[in-house]
């Protein structure tokens, strides 16, 4: 029976994992939506006011928000909607559409209902491809990507969408001329209608004849800027005026403000993204096989490069943690040779780990987990604990078949002495992990994968101790007569024993000056929390994947021109780099602010150049002498936190109902914090001097004159919105017919002056007979987070400097500068920092509080639970000592791993006290005599334990490969912890179960005489 139950869970396991998909990270999807909204020509102010207030008041009572924000610009709207984990996205989308139904009334007039998509902040594209011609323009380019391309890649399986980069798609560009308009009193206005009723595709019906059915179809579509350029769009004496007498039309793009470069090419960029749950390799190679068809049939002139591939970091990842894991297999099967010296009993408990992996992938696909980083590292880090049980189990079945029992009752005796045990081990040890699968937010759901399959291989193995290691002890050891060993076993036997008395002998004198121990258990105590100030405070390790992003940023104003000029001066610096394997750039094409643009930098492998976090400084110093341009470079987190996008990593956002005062404390206390030297890169999302032509109506001269204000805004925006007045159908795509006003009334704003419009009787009245103009300044864009005006200040933390000193040195100048009516608090992954510090010291409590109740379950008591925990401080003491020492943050990690200890280092604990109780039991010991034969018989499994543990976390403590930096501090934090609780808790945890056994017969003696007392019989004595 035990053989085929272990055979079944090997082959279930088996192809459970082949079912199981890969990635870096676990499926930590933040459900979100987005909302836009657009008013052409209308200011951010008024964006603000009366489109994003109202649509954040309908939001608002959405269920499951977290997170509001919204960004207003010259004419558009975008507001975020971040939801909690456990929100179902598809029933959030139809709340959110019943929202901006109920809002649509409190909008603007001739408002266009607002568009909403689903999107998941925390994914990043898993494949960009870049597309260059040296030979075709990039209107054709962009035909191959849009059309030939993104097409047919979004059809592979496991493809959510396909984004494209620098959109360069074909347009007809009409710029009207207003100088000719008004020689021929024509309005703007009118160019626009006319181009719309002479640009026309609709049904035109069926001629159902007698024999024969008719289609009957028009020409009224055009199809190129020549048709439209003989367009009539009035008669004046008789004859035509003609669209390209009064307007330039050309061929050209959707927007001409908009540029992409693969290095120094022009190039269109394609973003693949995988859907959630799905293999990310596969779906990658997937992608890459389907390109290479596709390439086929392009033109030998156009150039597909693979700019950026995430699987293959994934896959060296991934890899590196299954080296990993097999290196800490063959450790801690080395260890238990060293300590059994025999290979048929080391084969015994080494059946354990492979059977515990393998049957834990069978949980991990019922449960739609991914072999993933964390999910490796969980069960890198089992291999030291699921051999624990097998280990005990096996040693004391030796133990009794040394008393000269034959192997199948010395598997009875020795299974039914330390069952109990074993249970209590592996219920007590994955108890462990039940409060981090309870963490809230990303987080939480980023460490659920981790616990759950840690736990799994436990219990997994719990099981396999408890069934198929006894019963191979039965059938493959041999008794004490039958058994004969070499001298190198003898030799080391006789080194074990030296040692073990050198113990037995060191722990009497303890137990006879328990003074000193318990002083020095005292001393621990303060030390740990001397210790946990003083170690540096983070939330994730930067990771390394050899990807950068940057943001550049210019004056506001700047115009695009002049923003493609200092793009290209900050792209020839980072061309001096040897470091840097390429790199794309883009400016314009709604990213960000118009003085905006953005880079992406790809670096050489690693052990090729510095990490990712110095090549950040250097790139940062190499881009920092370009006369009027900022460059802001980060290294991108592991996981993206928050809704907001910002320059620098970390994010401190101010909230205020005034937004003058709101504005000017946020320029304060900006240029306080660039003094901080613990800061760098420090910026804002506030921009609020930007130039502005203001038009001021005379609405008294306007309305003598027949100008409407209506007529006045419409004419400037059909000018000089760049909109969309017409579409041109084809059987493969649509494109944008796009009017605006010539380049000369662009550059000049006195040409505003000569600009007309519709007056009384068809009149053309000079814009500056009804209106006077003034230059100021104004806000670019406005921010919104939960319904009020924000500014969101963000910055990167200096060489050697940790989140925490950060946070602290930001909320105090903070608490000193602003006023009562400005509030301010992180946002991001800052604010999920100061969460984490908060929820983890809970998390520590509620997990040793569980502990407790299932230990006391367990024993029927309340005493010997807190002798088990006893040793917990010298583990944490350990685990922080070792972060100090090696000047590595305390982050989510390392509090991870310090919870892993508190179930490590009660094993041992329970493995003595569980001996204790029985021999006092059955053998009439008092308690010191029994706790000292418990931990001198229970010396050799302790001892393979432990070193078995910190054999199988050495891999990950080391660091070694592809996000290596990552797991480092959980395997710092394991190792430190169980070298120095090693040692104390074998001195020590004896110690405690002598006083607590005194504490107990006292607390019994009060109760006696209480009860005495109470019932009115004679009362014991002080020593009965």
């Amino acid at each position: 029976m035990t053989t085929l139950i272990m055979v079944g869970i090997v082959v279930f396991g088996v192809f459970a994992y082949r079912s199981l998909p890969v990635s870096d990270l676990p499926i930590t999807d933040s459900p979100s939506i987005y909302v836009g909204a657009s008013l052409p020509g209308a200011s951010p102010e008024t964006m603000a006011a009366t489109v994003a207030t109202p649509l954040e008041k309908a939001f608002s009572s959405i269920a499951g928000i977290d997170e509001i924000t919204s960004n207003s610009s010259l004419g558009s709207t975008g507001v975020s909607l971040t939801f909690s984990p456990d929100r179902d996205i598809d029933a959030a989308a139809q709340d959110v559409n019943a929202a901006i139904s109920q809002a649509m009334p409190n909008l603007p007039a001739g408002i266009q209902p607002p568009t909403m998509h689903k999107q998941n902040q925390a994914a990043a594209p898993i494949l960009f491809l870049a597309l260059t011609s040296s030979v075709l323009p990039l209107q054709t380019v962009d035909e191959f990507a849009e059309t030939d391309i993104a097409q047919r890649l979004s059809m592979v399986d496991g493809v959510s969408e396909v984004g494209v980069w620098g959109s360069m798609k074909y347009a007809v560009r009409v710029q009207v001329d207003p100088v000719k308009l008004a020689e021929r009193h024509l309005g703007v206005s009118q160019v626009a209608a006319a181009i719309r009723s002479n640009n026309v595709m609709l049904p035109t019906g069926v001629l159902y004849g007698k024999n024969r059915t008719l289609t009957v179809q028009a020409t009224g579509q055009l199809g190129d800027a020549a048709q439209f350029r003989k367009l009539i769009i009035a008669y004046q004496d008789g004859a035509p005026v003609r669209l390209g007498d009064v307007a330039n039309v050309l061929d050209d793009v959707q927007s001409d403000r908009n540029a992409s470069w693969l290095d120094f090419d022009r190039s269109i960029g394609l973003a693949v993204m995988r859907q959630p749950g799905v293999n990310t390799i596969e779906v990658a190679d997937a992608v890459k096989a389907e390109l290479a068809e596709i390439e086929k049939g392009l033109p030998k002139t156009v150039t597909v490069h693979i700019q950026y591939d995430r699987s293959k970091s994934i896959q060296q990842s991934v890899h590196d943690v299954k080296f990993s894991l097999t290196l800490a297999l063959c450790l801690v099967v080395m260890v238990i040779f060293l300590f059994l010296r025999s290979g048929v009993a080391t084969m015994i408990p080494s059946l354990t780990l492979p059977m515990s992996i393998v049957g834990t992938f069978s949980i991990m696909a019922l449960l739609h987990f991914s072999v993933d980083n964390l999910s490796l590292m969980a069960l890198t880090l089992a291999v030291g604990f699921v051999v624990d049980d097998a280990i005990v189990m096996l040693e004391n079945i030796v133990r009794h078949l040394e008393m000269g029992k034959p192997p199948m009752r010395a598997a009875f005796d020795g299974s039914r002495e330390v069952g109990f045990t074993i249970l209590s081990m592996t219920l007590s040890l994955a108890t462990v992990f039940i409060p981090l699968m309870f963490m809230g937010g990303q987080i939480g759901r980023l460490f659920k994968e981790f616990a759950v399959t840690i736990a799994v291989a436990i219990l997994v193995s719990g099981f396999v101790s408890l069934t198929l290691t006894p019963m191979l002890c039965s059938r493959l050891l041999k008794s004490k007569r039958e058994e004969h060993h070499g001298r190198w076993f003898t030799a080391t036997e006789r080194q074990f024993q030296r040692a073990l008395a050198s113990y037995e002998r060191s722990l009497g004198w303890v137990m006879e000056h328990r003074g000193y121990a318990l002083g020095f258990s005292a001393a621990v105590l303060a030390l740990t929390a001397v210790l946990f100030a003083a170690v540096p405070k983070g939330l994730f390790p930067p990771d390394d994947t050899g990807q950068l992003n940057g943001t550049t940023e210019a004056a506001q104003g700047t115009s695009f021109p002049e923003m493609k000029r200092l793009q290209l001066i900050a792209m020839r610096k980072l061309a001096t780099d040897t470091n840097i394997e390429s790199f794309t750039s883009s400016v314009g094409g709604g990213f960000g602010s118009s003085n905006q643009g953005r880079l992406s930098v790809t670096l050489k492998p690693e052990g090729q150049r510095p990490p990712a976090d110095e090549m950040v400084n250097e790139l940062t110093k190499l881009t920092s002498g370009i006369p009027g341009l900022a460059v802001y470079f980060q290294n991108p987190p592991v996981i993206h936190i928050g809704g907001r996008s910002a320059k620098a990593q970390y994010q401190f956002t101010l909230e205020g109902s005034d937004i003058d005062t709101l504005y000017a404390e946020a320029g304060k206390l900006m240029a306080r914090m660039a003094k901080l030297p613990q800061l760098a890169s420090v910026t804002s999302d506030l921009m609020n001097r930007a130039p502005i032509l203001q038009v001021h109506i005379d609405r008294q001269r306007a309305l003598a004159l027949g100008v409407s204000p209506a007529s006045i805004e419409r004419a400037l925006a059909d000018a000089y919105n760049e909109q969309q007045v017409s579409t041109i159908y084809t059987p493969s795509n649509e494109y944008w017919v796009v009017m605006e006003a010539v380049d000369a009334a662009q550059t000049d704003a006195n040409a505003l002056k000569r600009f007309s419009v519709p007056g009384a009787n068809g009149r053309m009245i000079p814009l500056s007979d009804v209106a006077y103009f003034e230059h100021t300044v104004g806000p670019l864009s406005v921010a919104h987070s939960g319904q009020m005006a924000s500014v969101t200040i963000s910055f990167n933390l200096a060489p050697n400097v940790a989140l925490g000193t950060a946070v602290d040195v930001v909320n105090r100048l903070a608490r000193s500068t602003l006023p009562a009516t400005i509030t301010g608090q992180f946002s991001g992954a800052a604010q999920a920092f100061e969460a984490s510090q908060q929820g983890m010291g809970i998390l520590f409590v509620i997990t040793i509080f569980v502990i407790y109740i299932i230990l006391g379950i367990l024993y029927e008591s309340f005493i010997h639970p807190i002798t088990i925990l006893t040793g917990l401080p010298f583990a944490a003491f350990g685990a922080l000592l070792a972060l100090w020492v090696t000047r590595t943050e305390l982050g989510v990690y390392g509090y991870v791993g310090i919870i892993m200890l508190v179930g490590i280092v009660k094993k041992n604990a329970i493995m003595m006290i569980d001996f204790a109780i029985a021999a006092e039991r059955d053998e009439h010991l008092t308690p010191s005599q029994a706790i000292v034969r418990a931990a001198s018989v229970r010396f050799r499994p302790i001892m393979m334990t432990t070193v078995s543990a910190i054999a199988s976390t050495l891999p990950i403590a080391i660091g070694v490969g592809a996000s290596a930096a990552s797991r480092r501090p959980l395997g710092i934090a394991v190792v430190g912890g169980l070298a120095f609780s090693q040692i104390v808790t074998l001195y020590v945890t004896p110690v405690f179960y002598t006083y607590m056994d005194e504490l107990q017969a006292w607390g019994g003696r009060v109760f006696s005489r209480a009860a005495a007392r109470a019932t009115g019989e004679p009362v014991p004595a002080a020593g009965d």
